[in-house]
C-alpha cells in the first residue's frame, strides 16, 4: 500500500431521489445504491479530512461512504443557484442556443448566479480545502455537487470557461495533487466505478 498523499478528491453526491429535475439549490436527497457506493467507497482512500456540501443529496453520499468518520460541511460548497429554474424539470428549460464556453459561464439564471459567480464563491474554500490536505499530509475528501468538481477544475486550470467542458457523472471522483497549497494537479476526472 502507499504512503498517503495530499490530495483532494471531489466526489459528486450519488443520484437525487426526484430524477429529471434542476437540482442546484433545492435541498433534495439522494438516491443510495448500496452496490454503487461501495464501488465508489472500493475506489477512495481513508480521508485524513470529510468535508460535504450542506445539501441532503451530498450529507447522505458521504455518509453512506464513510459511515463512521465526522463530516464538516461548508456553504460555500452549495451547488450552483439556478434561481428561478431551480426544481423544475429539464424539459421546462429555456433553449440558450448555441454559446461558446466564456459566454455560457457568465450566465447568470434569473435570480440566480453564473457558473463564474458560483466558482468565486467556491474558490476560497477549494483553497481550504487544499491548504487542509497539505497540513495534514494525505487525502481531504469532499462529496459535494458537478458545479464544484468543475470549480476545482477551473481553480486548477485557471480557467473557468474551460472547466464546463467536463462531464461530472454521480458518485464520479475528480482527484488533485497539492503542492503549496494549491490545487497543483488534475489526476483524474469523471472517474467511476464503470
Amino acid at each position: 500500500m502507499s504512503a498517503p498523499r495530499a490530495e483532494v478528491i471531489v466526489v459528486r453526491h450519488a443520484p437525487v431521489a426526484v430524477p429529471g429535475v434542476l437540482a442546484g439549490r433545492s435541498d433534495l436527497p439522494a438516491r443510495l445504491s448500496p452496490d454503487a457506493i461501495a464501488a465508489c467507497r472500493t475506489a477512495l482512500p481513508e480521508p485524513m479530512a470529510l468535508w460535504a456540501s450542506p445539501a441532503q443529496r451530498c450529507l447522505h453520499t458521504a455518509e453512506a461512504l464513510f459511515p463512521a468518520t465526522d463530516i464538516h460541511t461548508d456553504a460555500r460548497l452549495w451547488e450552483q443557484d439556478f434561481g428561478a429554474l431551480d426544481g423544475h424539470p429539464f424539459a421546462e428549460m429555456p433553449d440558450l442556443g448555441p454559446m461558446l464556453l466564456p459566454d455560457l459561464a457568465a450566465h447568470s439564471w434569473p435570480d440566480g448566479e453564473s457558473f463564474a459567480e458560483m466558482c468565486a464563491r467556491c474558490r476560497p474554500a477549494l483553497v481550504d480545502l487544499a491548504r487542509q490536505a497539505e497540513a495534514l499530509g494525505g487525502p481531504v475528501i469532499c462529496v459535494a455537487h458537478a458545479g464544484v468538481a468543475r470549480a476545482a477544475l477551473a481553480l486548477a486550470l485557471d480557467c473557468v470557461p474551460g472547466a464546463l467542458a467536463f462531464e461530472i457523472a454521480p458518485l464520479s471522483r475528480t482527484r488533485f495533487t497539492v503542492y503549496r497549497g494549491a490545487l497543483a494537479g488534475i489526476v483524474r476526472v469523471n472517474e467511476t466505478a464503470e
